[in-house]
């Protein structure tokens, strides 16, 4: 494997463990390995011949879920193991673990850090039978380890561009981690035409998973009627996935606009000190989650949803993509950082939805304001002449929703051509 790659990625786990005594998430990435092997050894032979799906993230696991699920619903007794690289994912969907039948994942583990004797370690404990990986994961040693074996791995909803260290000059040995996939399904035919260029041709344009995923939510209708409660007559802007810097950005709108609507706020950090800015800034009257969560529902609905306005504050993980059945627009965050969060669940329920500038990297940004679903803002003037327009106008508010949830349905076939694929592998 070329060094070059080699000592990056000792450099990284170097990085996280000088880090660990002062930065949260890298004593949180390390601490939750201690114990990996031990674990896994518990599971060695409820493992044996797994599916190994791993993945970056909570957002990854979410985009590949819709094929796993597949898989399951015509091999279940298929045992699987769910890998993470962040803690994040991990503590997300820890709980999914279980060795019941017909359970969709037997354990949920962190991902050994990437080195030869890890990843033949790994190997030898679960010996998987086929491998999916999500989107964006590309660990060196892992990967050849996997093909030293002959062992089925397929990259799911990749997305590729031409910036990206696999098509420079510098590349090579970045190219040579693509080798190490059986197949590998991409997004679009942009993601095709690069891959072709640098010779490989083991590619199928499947599209993006993420539209079924979010289409199967909206079919499930879970209401959460705490928040029914809460919005009453409406309309409501759901905040989803929000920093600082979109947190500043919406209170600035609304002291342009002179009122805010009401506001479900999910910031994207749940951390105290953030928890609490929130609390003493944003509009009243103002209740957690948590404080309200065990409330009777008519209660919150005479105290909260009979207002014309006000904020709750949802201190919960894993609610967002259901609350957003409960809005009539929602803002995305994370577009003045390194990338918006999840466009398509709301989306895909029929919202028209708002997001910061830096989108350049998410086709489903262009897609959906070329649709007419999608509103690109850069400052506080924009995001406040976007709201009042959707606020005052429910006609037009309807017409980009309908333009949104469109979008996200004719999108949507990408887990079935994955899944009959990788089923072959089985």
């Amino acid at each position: 494997m070329p060094l070059l790659l080699d000592l990056g990625t000792g450099l990284y786990h170097l990085g996280v463990r000088i880090a660990a005594p002062f930065v949260p998430k890298a004593r949180q990435w390390r601490a939750g390995r201690e114990g990996l092997w031990e674990r896994l050894e518990a599971r060695r032979e409820a493992l044996q011949g797994c599916l190994w799906m791993h993945c970056a993230s909570v957002g990854e696991f979410e985009q590949g879920r819709p094929v796993l699920e597949a898989i399951k619903r015509a091999r279940p007794e298929l045992p699987v193991l769910l890998t993470f690289f962040s803690p994040s994912g991990y503590e997300a969907r820890k709980d999914l673990g279980s060795t019941d039948p017909g359970s969709l994942v037997t354990h949920v583990e962190y991902l050994p850090p990437d080195s030869a004797t890890n990843a033949r370690r790994l190997l030898d404990l679960v010996r998987p039978r086929t491998v999916l990986w999500v989107k964006y994961e590309f660990w060196p040693q892992h990967l050849a380890a996997l093909r030293q074996r002959g062992i089925p791995v397929h990259l799911i909803s990749g997305i590729f561009r031409s910036g990206q260290p696999f098509f420079r000059w510098y590349g090579g040995a970045w190219r040579s981690m693509l080798g190490g996939f059986t197949q590998l399904f991409v997004q679009d035919e942009a993601s095709r035409a690069l891959l072709a260029g640098i010779g490989l041709r083991n590619v199928t344009v499947s599209g993006d998973t993420r539209f079924d995923r979010v289409r199967a939510i909206v079919k499930a209708d879970e209401a959460l009627p705490l928040a029914a409660a809460f919005r009453g007559e409406g309309p409501v802007l759901v905040c989803g996935s929000t920093w600082p810097a979109d947190e500043a950005l919406l209170l600035d709108a609304f002291k342009l606009m002179g009122r805010a609507p009401k506001l479900l706020v999910v910031p994207h950090e749940l951390d105290a000190p953030h928890l609490r800015t929130i609390e003493q800034r944003f509009p009243k009257p103002l209740a957690r989650w948590s404080e309200v969560e065990h409330s009777p529902v008519d209660s919150v609905r005479h105290t909260l949803g009979q207002a014309a306005d006000g904020t709750l504050l949802v201190d919960r993980m894993g609610l967002l993509a259901r609350l957003y059945r409960h809005g009539d627009m929602a803002y995305v965050g994370g577009g003045f950082g390194d990338g918006i969060h999840s466009l398509l669940e709301p989306a895909a329920w029929g919202l028209p939805v708002i997001f910061g500038p830096q989108h350049g990297k998410f086709a489903e940004a262009k897609g959906l304001i070329d649709a007419g679903g999608g509103f690109a803002v850069k400052d506080a003037d924009e995001l406040s002449s976007v709201l009042k327009g959707l606020l005052h106008d429910a006609g037009s508010r309807r017409a980009a929703g309908e333009a949104a949830a469109r979008y996200v349905r004719e999108r949507s076939g990408a887990t079935q051509v994955v899944a009959e694929h990788v089923l072959h592998t089985l």
